[in-house]
């Protein structure tokens, strides 16, 4: 069984760092936007299962609409969410965790690093040297370890144990959205996204760079 794994918080708590320049609604507008396109990747990559794993029923609902199995968390925290579905998984060969703001993802992009041989793969964040997503054969080869700097931490947890590491590099990959310059990075450059498409409904354009004067 091979098995790709997207976190995803309740939409409440959900993309705080924008909380300055997006209301609560709109920050959940926006995730769940994410989340599909993200979708759009994962689901796309034959021979592989996608599930969501959220504590949120919205996330859980789209999730179940595409077709990605849902799994609503226990507890909160996104380590919790990935040991739940490590136990959920017992017995995969393989455990990808892809996490659920990668608007750029794309099948191709994603296929590269799930066909990346070794058994532990990463693919650094451009913002803060985290994990975007991280593959394992089998998953418990080495601890998850997510946020600021995972990446390194991933790649050291790697070499203590003398379990080869492979680094996966691309764009498509590595920007996630975060922050309100996130925002106007992703319209400058274009695409068909839903996310891309959610923004301009909003006016973010518009609004990001008043601000900013």
């Amino acid at each position: 069984m091979r098995v790709i794994a997207v976190p995803v918080k309740s939409l409440e708590r959900a993309k705080g760092r924008l909380a300055a320049v997006l209301e609560p609604l709109e920050r959940a507008a926006l995730t769940l936007a994410m989340l599909e396109d993200v979708l759009d990747a994962c689901l796309a990559v034959p021979g592989w299962q996608t599930w969501v794993v959220s504590p949120d029923e919205a996330v859980l609902e789209v999730s179940a609409r595409r077709r990605a199995r849902p799994i609503a968390e226990e507890d909160p925290g996104l380590l919790a969410a990935i040991r739940q579905v490590e136990e959920e998984a017992a017995g995969a060969d393989v455990l990808a965790v892809v996490l659920g703001d990668l608007p750029l993802l794309t099948a191709p992009a994603l296929e590269l690093a799930l066909h990346t041989l070794g058994p532990v793969v990463a693919v650094p964040s451009d913002s803060d040297r985290g994990t975007n997503v991280l593959l394992r054969r089998p998953p418990s080869v080495i601890p998850a370890r997510f946020g600021t700097d995972s990446y390194r931490r991933h790649r050291e947890a790697a070499e203590v144990l003398g379990v080869p590491f492979s680094s996966v590099e691309a764009p498509e990959m590595a920007f996630d959205l975060d922050r309100p310059a996130d925002i106007l990075r992703l319209l400058d450059e274009g695409g068909r996204g839903r996310t891309r498409a959610t923004c301009l409904e909003m006016g973010l354009a518009e609004r990001l760079s008043v601000r900013a004067e």
